[in-house]
């Protein structure tokens, strides 16, 4: 039978994630541990495939590399990476460019540092603007390095957005400001909440397909800083 971590917690369901080749198993605090391994080997055919995809990503993680003439996306869009004399770094509307002589490792860094930047300009302005429009107000809108999370919302109501984000289309980019602007209003998944979404993004769902695209686009690349 398959092996798993185990975690318990105040939920109804079991539920099954492969993280980093991982099997984590979450179940509510009283269910049999019978129930539960019946559970896992009802969905080993899954795991068993989910678990080799999660290796190929892997196996292409570790041969991410970026250099200058590879191109990139932002919002949507390709833009090549390109040398530009001087020590500087950034986006001039048609290239990331960065100076001359970067190995793979400090061009990738530099496209970190681009991204983050334009993270903080567009979706910054963006989540202040569609806020005004669902007539909330976050305490503060933060852009961060999660891998796992496109954004979040906290009890005090501050919201946070990975800079990965800022590769996704525009629609996709509000679907999931509005997501994270709707738990201001209800902290939670429930049908009141998604009607909030619904309000301002009728397409959400098929923008939330989109967002998974994405997702498993960049499960095998590497934007660490390691």
């Amino acid at each position: 039978m398959t092996s798993y971590n185990l975690t318990r917690s105040n939920r109804k369901t079991i539920a099954i994630q492969i993280r980093n080749g991982v099997v984590e198993v979450r179940a509510p605090l009283r269910t049999p541990m019978q129930v539960i391994d019946n559970f896992v080997k009802l969905k080993e055919g899954w795991i068993s495939e989910r678990l080799a995809i999660s290796s190929e990503r892997a196996e292409s993680r570790k041969y991410f590399t970026l250099t200058y003439g590879d191109l990139v996306t932002y919002r949507g869009k390709q833009y090549h990476i390109t040398e530009k004399p001087g020590d500087r770094v950034g986006f001039d509307g048609e290239s990331f460019y960065m100076p001359p002589g970067l190995s793979p490792r400090q061009v990738r860094a530099a496209c970190i540092q681009i991204y983050r930047q334009l993270a903080e300009r567009y979706i910054t302005k963006r989540a202040f603007m569609l806020a005004l429009i669902m007539s909330v107000l976050p305490s503060a809108v933060r852009i961060n390095s999660a891998k796992a999370r496109w954004g979040s919302c906290s009890v005090k109501q501050s919201v946070n957005f990975s800079w990965l984000l800022i590769m996704a289309d525009d629609d996709v980019i509000d679907y999931v400001i509005v997501h994270e602007l709707a738990h201001i209003k209800e902290l939670n998944h429930s049908a009141n909440f998604w009607a909030v979404v619904e309000r301002v993004i009728p397409e959400y769902r098929e923008l939330k397909a989109r967002l998974s695209d994405l997702q498993n686009k960049l499960a095998g690349e590497d934007w660490s800083l390691k």
